[in-house]
């Protein structure tokens, strides 16, 4: 289907010539088998570096199912509880309050497992609404400022901190998109006993062969790591910044190492994490999870006032429920991209998104690195160029 790559590549040529995007790269996989790859534009587009197969492209929030992965490793080996306490690890979480938008008042329940992987903590990215939030701004700056000197702030200290500062609803009562999967990371410090991105490395990166993957990128790799653009007036520029912590040279294994937020990885990588998921939890010949996992990790859901916190909050999600670090297709009626029900994955802040779609057989990875991107235009219609042309008939 040459025409389908010429398709792609014209749709990801106008929003380079619109002055969108500097680049963006697409990998498609139909059954765990590549249908198509295409990469157009620039990784650094002031020394005319094109985008490249093993370009290296920071995932942000894409970052997110990977830690719900992890997780689902520890609970699937009874080390994990999705009832109880995240006080059990961190002591921070023990004298929690929430300190909202109607002010302070002791929780009803503590904040559990589950609240984070669902993103119903009560925990927040930050704003100006509540003390929490308030307090959570502070604290990130405060990870900034820190974060090339002597005491940079660790994931466990920050998880602690955040615990201490409070947050912005009951537990259970409501959904907020914030730092739950961060929380979580420090959680299987914890839990495990060895840092977080060594148990990365150990039970995902190493044995599914994601040897680009990681919190950091080492020097002899450095010239593969794509720059951030933003769309301004006159076209795209590079835009340097430290967005929730992360250092954008990624030249130094970070002290705080994000489950929310940090990692870098490839387009090949990232097939490799999901190829494992469509196989059931096993890549050649390498068992991550055992099917019924899989499905449990793939099938989150939200009660109703929590459906309508999510759907208020990505007003582009119609049609999905959340769980699990992930978006889940339960409605393709009310989408507004083509996806099958039971699609699932997540996108990042500079808008990396990653699908896997059962139904139609299909994953969908799309590199772009972009500010405050997301799930964009430019997503959605490859979207539905992708399954249109590959779906299942």
């Amino acid at each position: 289907m040459e025409n389908v790559k010429e398709r792609i590549h014209q749709t990801i040529d106008r929003s380079i010539e619109s002055g969108f995007c500097a680049g963006a790269s697409l990998l498609v996989l139909k059954n765990g088998e590549e249908k198509l790859y295409a990469a157009r534009g620039f990784a650094d587009k002031e020394q005319g570096v094109p985008i490249r197969r093993d370009t290296l492209f920071r995932l942000y929030s894409m970052s997110k199912p990977i830690t719900g992965c992890a997780a689902m490793i520890l609970l699937e080996r009874g080390v994990l509880d999705l009832y109880e306490p995240v006080s059990n690890y961190l002591p921070g979480f023990e004298k929690c309050r929430v300190r909202g938008k109607d002010g302070e008042e002791e929780l009803a329940h503590p904040v559990r497992i589950r609240d984070l992987l669902s993103m119903t903590s009560g925990l927040t990215y930050g704003d100006m609404e509540s003390d929490a939030g308030r307090g959570t701004l502070h604290l990130f700056s405060e990870m900034i400022g820190r974060l090339r000197g002597e005491n940079p702030m660790t994931t466990v200290e920050f998880a602690n901190r955040l615990g201490e500062n409070g947050l912005c609803f009951q537990p259970g009562s409501h959904w907020r998109y914030g730092t739950s999967a961060d929380v979580m990371g420090a959680v299987i410090e914890k839990a495990s006993g060895i840092s977080f991105g060594e148990f990365l490395h150990r039970e995902l990166f190493e044995p599914l062969g994601m040897k680009d993957t990681g919190f950091f990128v080492p020097e002899e790799k450095k010239s593969r790591l794509t720059k951030i653009y933003e769309e301004t007036s006159s076209g795209v520029r590079e835009y340097p910044t430290d967005h929730l912590g992360i250092c954008y040279d990624m030249n130094r294994a970070p002290a705080f190492e994000s489950g929310g937020a940090g990692l870098v990885s490839t387009l090949d990588d990232y097939a490799q994490f999901a190829r494992m998921l469509m196989g059931g939890g096993t890549l050649n010949g390498r068992t991550i999870l055992q099917p019924a996992t899989v499905r449990f990790f793939t099938g989150g859901d939200l009660s109703t006032v929590q459906q309508e916190d999510f759907t208020h909050d990505f007003d582009g999600m119609a049609g999905y429920t959340y769980g699990n670090f992930m978006r889940v297709m339960k409605n393709p009626g009310l989408a507004y991209a083509n996806a099958g029900r039971g699609a699932y994955g997540w996108d990042g802040w500079l808008g990396p998104y990653f699908a896997n779609d059962p139904e139609n057989g299909l994953t969908f990875l799309m590199m772009l690195q972009r500010r405050d991107a997301g799930t964009v235009k430019l997503t959605r219609q490859l979207i539905d160029i992708v399954t249109a042309a590959y779906g299942n008939g």
